[in-house]
């Protein structure tokens, strides 16, 4: 097709591209859920047979998100939660699989639950929360919560002392809970087992109060699969309950494994090694260490478990494809179950791939990143700065990157140390270094070589991203040159990072620890040091603040506290507020209103230069 690269037209057959969240096989493997964003006002579950002779069902058609979270034993129903406008405070609700909704939690809870499993015999519901079910009081910590079906009595089954994120699970029996706490360490996890009545809560790994480790149960429920990680990379095992052992299967510093789970069928493990940003999935025997790779002919493919049939099911992408479910062999062709260009205009011919981008920092390390070339000599760069900071970009689709080259913009999208997929030494020198230190310098250095490659012109450079990536571009417009920065449109990101401290959801705040040496008391230079909102006075760029008001994680409060600091320094700025969103903007109408407007605010600074 053909289609003008500025069209309204054009963004608009982009946002309406679906966007995957979680997607979950059923534990008899004859269904598979998933939500789907951008195909309806809010996010929906959707439902088909994995034997592919269905279409795809819709479950849910609320003006709310819908989430997925998990299967019902028996897979006669899915658990399902909604927030209102993004603030965070799920409602749980059981979904049946004619569309039916029951309430199983109360609307805008005092808490932030996460997770949320019905036991086998379908009397409780169990999820993690920052809740005392005694006091009927939100708390810092968040408790393993056991909730019953029939009353809607709650008792806590474990109390960890500290704030953390976790999501409870339940072996197949539904007798005993695996789950993670850091009362020793904010950089550090440890694996806990609870009895469903609340008995026999223990410890049961440790590899170090510092160490990040994560467990999930094989089927027989006698064995789990454990990820811990070493100074210099991650190593998979097996733990025998019985025995009290782990058996290492892989322990090589030359891999990079970044997740692993169990299927309910076949045996086998499924693997993710991601290097240098690319990830291929092979399944691994427990008992031999045999490998199996997962052959793809087109993007990534992730299995997700395998059929009654013997086929597998699986997740595959690439930027020119959204993320579509496929039935596969693991060294054949894969047979799509729902496409997501199905009543779209567009194709992947409409869609541009990624050039595989690299360049030296300021201290000599080799960065990667993902550069999208416009059909036409650039305008100008847009430098797309991804969230985390613990993540990485992937060969993956973008409804905005795409919308940015179709209007001439060429974008670089960079893997800054801090993210994942280049091994753990990479991931960790930003804990090293702290929040914005080295991996800012990676940023403008990558901007940098864009142009003196010759793929975009000088001084015509925009930064922005969301949370992280809105933290990256205000350390950019109050750190890079002005004959190098152009304008900035931070998305949620945080300015001043006690505020931010004080102000996010309890289970988050270590993180801000963690990755900054302390908390405010402890290292309070470093604070000040790396928040953006005490330097504002340097800004010479264009600025566009975004922000969802409703956003729990990087609250409003940032926004009240820079506004103060800018215009007590006289800098300009707009803004642009979205008062039914949170962190992040999702929504497909408020994505048009942003989309329109960062192309045509980067192209007016662009155009002034």
């Amino acid at each position: 097709m053909s289609l003008m690269v500025e069209s309204a037209e054009f963004l608009d057959a982009l946002l309406a591209l679906p966007v995957m969240g979680r997607a979950l096989l059923s534990p008899d493997g004859n269904l598979v859920a998933w939500s789907w964003s951008r195909k309806a006002p809010a996010a929906d579950i959707y439902l088909a047979p994995t034997a592919g002779e269905a279409a795809p069902q819709r479950l849910t058609a609320t003006p709310n998100d819908t989430y997925l979270i998990s299967w019902v034993p028996d897979s006669t129903a899915l658990i399902v939660a909604e927030d209102r406008g993004g603030d965070e405070r799920l409602q749980l609700f059981r979904l049946e699989l004619d569309g039916t909704m029951t309430a199983l939690t109360e609307p805008s809870p005092p808490f932030f639950a996460r997770g949320g499993e019905i036991d086998a015999s379908g009397r409780y519901l169990v999820f993690a929360a920052n809740y005392d079910p005694g006091s009927r009081a939100g708390i810092a910590a968040s408790w393993v919560i056991r909730q019953d079906l029939a009353t809607g009595k709650r008792i806590a089954l474990a109390r960890p002392a500290k704030p953390h994120a976790f999501r409870p699970s339940l072996d197949r029996s539904g007798r005993r809970i695996l789950y993670s706490r850091r009362d020793r360490d904010p950089a550090g996890t440890q694996i806990w087992l609870v009895g469903i009545d609340g008995g026999d809560d223990r410890e049961i790994l440790d590899f170090g109060a510092a160490v990040k480790a994560s467990a999930s149960w094989f089927p027989d429920g006698n064995r789990i699969l454990v990820l811990a990680e070493t100074p210099s990379h991650k190593r998979l095992g097996v733990y025998d309950l019985a025995g009290g052992e782990v058996a290492w299967l892989i322990d090589d510093a030359s891999r990079s494994i970044e997740a692993a789970h169990v299927p309910d069928r076949g045996g086998r493990i499924v693997v993710v090694e991601t290097v240098e940003a690319r990830s291929r999935a092979f399944l691994l025997d427990p008992v031999s260490g045999e490998e199996t790779p997962v052959a793809t002919t087109q993007g990534t493919l992730l299995p997700l478990g395998q059929l009654p049939d013997g086929a597998w099911l699986g997740r595959r992408y690439d930027a020119a494809h959204p993320d579509e479910l496929v039935r596969f062999s693991p060294g054949g062709e894969a047979a799509p179950l729902a496409s997501p260009f199905a009543g779209s205009a567009l194709s992947e011919a409409d869609l541009a791939r990624p050039e595989d981008f690299c360049w030296r920092s300021t201290d000599g390390i080799e960065i990667q990143g993902w550069l999208y070339h416009p059909a036409q000599p650039a305008k100008g760069l847009v430098v797309q700065v991804h969230g985390g900071p613990t993540g990485h970009s992937e060969d993956a689709f973008s409804a905005f990157i795409q919308s940015c080259r179709a209007a001439g913009f060429a974008v670089l999208d960079p893997n800054y140390r801090g993210s994942t997929g280049f091994g753990l030494e990479f991931r960790e020198a930003i804990r090293r270094e702290f929040w914005g230190g080295i991996e800012q310098d990676d940023i403008r250095a990558g901007a940098e070589a864009v142009i003196v490659r010759g793929h975009a012109p000088p001084g015509k450079v925009a930064v922005t991203g969301t949370s992280y990536g809105g933290y990256s571009s205000w350390c950019a417009v109050t750190r890079w040159p002005a004959d190098l920065l152009a304008a900035a449109a931070p998305i949620c990101g945080m300015t001043d990072l006690v505020v931010d401290y004080y102000s996010t959801r309890p289970d988050l705040r270590p993180y801000s620890e963690e990755m900054l040496g302390g908390s405010p008391e402890t290292v309070p230079t470093r604070y000040h040091e790396r928040s953006p909102i005490h330097f504002v006075d340097r800004i010479a760029a264009r600025l566009l603040i975004v922000q969802g008001m409703n956003d729990p994680n990087v609250t409003p409060e940032n926004l009240t506290a820079v506004e103060a600091a800018l215009e007590a320094a006289a800098i300009p700025y707009e803004t642009l507020l979205f008062d039914d969103e949170g962190h992040g903007i999702r929504k497909p109408k408020n994505l048009r209103v942003l989309y329109a407007r960062l192309i045509e605010f980067f192209g007016e600074a662009f155009a002034a230069r």
